[in-house]
C-alpha cells in the first residue's frame, strides 16, 4: 500500500476507526510526523487532539537502547533490570533523565504554548503515529497514556511492521494498522510523499483542531472571546480569500504577505500569528492573487502586482468598524517581504501616490496606510530595491544564519534603508526556519517588534 501523504493517510486511518467514536474519545498524535495523521483522525472522530510527548531515556553508553522513558506529568518507568545490566549508576540515569526532561518541556512547550494538556483520564485514547518500524516510540507512548489514567489506550498507524504490531499488542487494548508488508524498510517507501514535518505545522494544526472545537461547542448567541473569521476582500477585480483574527482590546493588526508557492494556509506565518495573538494583536493572512492569477508564475514574482494588493487590502481594512482605528504593520516571507516593503514604501509616499497606478491598478482614492512597522523573515527585500529608501516605517529584517546569500541580502538592504531598522540573524536557521526552536525565536522577534510599535501608534 502507497499513501500519497500524510493526510491521506490519516483519512483512510480516520475510515478504519469510526466504530470507536464518542464522547470519551481523545486523539494524541505522535510528535512530528504522527501529527498530521492524528488530525484527520480527530477531525473524522469529532474528538479532541492534542500531542503525546515522551521521551526515551538512553542508556549512556547506548543512546538507542532504552532504559526507561518519561512523559509530562511527572511520568517516569524505568527497566531496573536493564539498568543493572548495563551498570548505569545511579548518577548517570539522574543526568539522563535531567536531560531528557529538559527537552521534553521545552518540547510540551514549543507545541502546546500555555495551554495545558488533554485530560486523559478515565478516556479512551488513541495513539496515532505516521508509521511503526521497530515501535519503541509507541511503546513508551502507550506505557505513558496508561499512567496519565487513560482507561483504554489503541496504537494506530498507516503502516507498521509484522514484528512491532505483535510486540505493541502487549503494550496496547488494540493495536490498529492499515498494512503490515513484510518486506519492511522504511517508514518513508511507504510514502509518496514523506517530507519532514516542521515544528510549525504541528503548532498550526493543533491550533485548527483547537479552534474547530471551539466552534462546535459554541451555542448559537454566545458571544465569541474575539474575532476569528473567514473573509473575502476585494481587490485588483478579484475577491481574495482570507482569514481575520482580533483578539479583545486587540493593541494593532499584522498583514501578512506570504512567499512564492505559499498562501493563507501556511504553517509557518499561521505560528507566527498565533504568537501574535497570544500577545494581543490581530492578523490577517490571506491570498495575494486568485486561484487563477496564481497558475502564471510571472504573478507570483510580480513584486508591483503583490504590493499593489497588499496596499488595497490595507484599505479595505481602514473601511471595516473592527479595524479602521487599529494601528497596522506587515510582515513578509520570502518574496512577500519585498511586497510588503513596497507596500509601506506606497504608504509613506502619501499623497503623492494619488491618481499614478501600481501594476496597471488604479490608486486613487485609496486611504493613506501609515504602516507601523515591517517584519520580515527569510526575505527577499532586494526585489524591493527600488522602494527601501522610501520606507518610512520601523524595520525588522530575520535571516538564518545558514543562508548566507539570504543574510547578505538583508544586510545590503538595511544599509539602504533610512528607517528606523534592526538586522536579525537566527543562529543554526535555513531559509525556511525548519529547526528546533527557530521558529520560535522568529515569532518571538516578531511580537517584539510589532508589540513596541503598533502600542506606540496606538498610544498615540
Amino acid at each position: 500500500m502507497l499513501f500519497a501523504n500524510r493526510k491521506e493517510a490519516g483519512r483512510q486511518l480516520a475510515d478504519r476507526l469510526m466504530s470507536h467514536k464518542g464522547p470519551d474519545v481523545v486523539v494524541l498524535g505522535l510528535p512530528r510526523g504522527g501529527v498530521p495523521v492524528a488530525f484527520e483522525v480527530a477531525r473524522a472522530l469529532d474528538a479532541p487532539l492534542d500531542v503525546l510527548v515522551v521521551r526515551k531515556l538512553g542508556v549512556p553508553t547506548q543512546p538507542e537502547l532504552a532504559m526507561g522513558a518519561i512523559g509530562e506529568g511527572g511520568v517516569r518507568f524505568v527497566d531496573e533490570s536493564l539498568v543493572r545490566t548495563a551498570g548505569v549508576r545511579p548518577q548517570e540515569l539522574q543526568a539522563v533523565e535531567e536531560r531528557e526532561r529538559a527537552e521534553l518541556t521545552r518540547r510540551a512547550q514549543a507545541f502546546r504554548g500555555n495551554r495545558p494538556p488533554a485530560r486523559l483520564a478515565g478516556r479512551t485514547v488513541i495513539v496515532v503515529d505516521d508509521g511503526i518500524a521497530t515501535g519503541s516510540t509507541a511503546w513508551v507512548a502507550c506505557q505513558v497514556a496508561r499512567q496519565l489514567g487513560a482507561a483504554r489506550t489503541i496504537l494506530a498507524s498507516p503502516v507498521a511492521s509484522p514484528r512491532a504490531v505483535e510486540h505493541l499488542s502487549k503494550a496496547a487494548d488494540e493495536v490498529v494498522c492499515l498494512d503490515t508488508p513484510e518486506s519492511f524498510f522504511a517508514i518513508g517507501e511507504f510514502y509518496a510523499d514523506f517530507r519532514q514535518t516542521p515544528d510549525s505545522e504541528v503548532v498550526a494544526l493543533l491550533h485548527e483542531a483547537q479552534d474547530a472545537a471551539h466552534a462546535a461547542h459554541t451555542a448559537p448567541g454566545d458571544d465569541p472571546p474575539a474575532l476569528d473569521e473567514e473573509v473575502t476582500i476585494p481587490a485588483g477585480g478579484q475577491h481574495l480569500a482570507g482569514h481575520l483574527t482580533l483578539p479583545e482590546n486587540a493593541t494593532g493588526l499584522v498583514v501578512f504577505a506570504h512567499g512564492s508557492g505559499s498562501s493563507r494556509h501556511s504553517p509557518r506565518n499561521r505560528y507566527v500569528a498565533s504568537a501574535l495573538n497570544d500577545a494581543g494583536l490581530g492578523t490577517l493572512l490571506f491570498d495575494l492573487l486568485s486561484s487563477a492569477e496564481e497558475s502564471d508564475r510571472t504573478n507570483v514574482f510580480d513584486i508591483p502586482l503583490l504590493a499593489g494588493r497588499l496596499v488595497e487590502v490595507t484599505g479595505w481594512l481602514r473601511e471595516q468598524p473592527a479595524t479602521r482605528d487599529l494601528p497596522i504593520g506587515y510582515f513578509g516571507a520570502s518574496t512577500g517581504a519585498a511586497a510588503a516593503l513596497s507596500a509601506a514604501a506606497l504608504s509613506a509616499a502619501g499623497e503623492s501616490v494619488a491618481g499614478e497606478s501600481v501594476a496597471g491598478e488604479s490608486v486613487a482614492g485609496r486611504p493613506r496606510a501609515d504602516i507601523a512597522a515591517v517584519v520580515s523573515r527569510g526575505g527577499r527585500p532586494d526585489l524591493a530595491a527600488s522602494d527601501l529608501e522610501l520606507v518610512q516605517a520601523p524595520t525588522l529584517l530575520i535571516v538564518g544564519g545558514h543562508d548566507p546569500l539570504v543574510v547578505d541580502l538583508n544586510l545590503d538592504a538595511a544599509r539602504r534603508l533610512r528607517c528606523e531598522k534592526s538586522v536579525h540573524v537566527v543562529p543554526g536557521a535555513t531559509h525556511l526556519f525548519e529547526e528546533p526552536g527557530t521558529l520560535e525565536a522568529v515569532a518571538a522577534e516578531a511580537t517584539r517588534w510589532f508589540t513596541s510599535h503598533l502600542c506606540a501608534k496606538a498610544s498615540h
